[in-house]
């Protein structure tokens, strides 16, 4: 009689079998994100990212403090003054119909990386100037590898990517990396942006905070 009964797959088996399933699905499977870093979320390379952002004093500060950024009242922040960081954070969620994300309080420091990283997202997305499209996600990728260094998570998300333009649509290869070229630098140039406390800016235009967080933006 045939045993049938099967190994525990490695973390190694559960990341490639992952990505697989990503790259399968359709873009924004929350799903087959969820699974992706749950497979990714590896002890090594967590703790090795940890090691990282704990360089920057307001990186680590937040490491320590675990504060998330609470609920955002988008329809008073689309009142401030058309050049602010908190106008152009309302203008795209709400032209985009997207709604602040508020997580769960973090007991580790891994899960606050992901919570962080989520909840800030589309923060990111304005600050670097990145579109909404694949073009920007890939370029908001790249950024955040640069930042983080050593995120099996980021890493895997945009080589998902790259294996989508590889398998199903070749002609979108120079774009994407293009974008990823883009983001790259960028990420390398800036300040570390993990931690920033971004509910003092609100008020302070949209030039200042790139400029005091080194950001500079690359038309290509």
């Amino acid at each position: 009689m045939l045993n049938t009964l099967q190994k525990p797959e490695t973390w190694q088996q559960s990341m490639l079998s992952s990505v697989i399933a990503i790259t399968e699905a359709a873009d924004g499977d929350f799903s087959k994100i969820d699974r992706l870093v749950a497979a990714s979320r590896d002890p090594h390379s967590t703790d090795l990212t940890i090691e990282h952002l704990a360089r920057s004093p307001h990186s680590r500060i937040a490491l320590t403090n675990r504060r998330s950024l609470g609920s955002i009242d988008l329809n008073a922040l689309h009142q401030l003054p058309s050049d602010t960081l908190g106008y152009y954070y309302a203008d795209y969620m709400l032209r985009h119909q997207l709604q602040h994300l508020v997580t769960s309080p973090a007991t580790t420091e891994a899960e606050f990386i992901d919570n962080h990283m989520r909840e800030t997202h589309d923060i990111w997305h304005v600050v670097t100037g990145s579109s909404i499209d694949m073009h920007g996600e890939i370029q908001l990728q790249a950024f955040c590898v640069a930042q983080l260094q050593l995120s099996r998570f980021w890493m895997a998300l945009m080589t998902k990517n790259l294996l989508k333009a590889s398998i199903y649509n070749i002609e979108a290869a120079d774009g994407y990396l293009t974008a990823l070229t883009t983001g790259w630098m960028m990420g390398k140039a800036a300040q570390p942006l993990f931690g920033v406390d971004w509910l003092s800016m609100w008020e302070m235009p949209l030039d200042r905070v790139r400029a005091s967080l080194d950001i500079k933006l690359i038309n290509n």
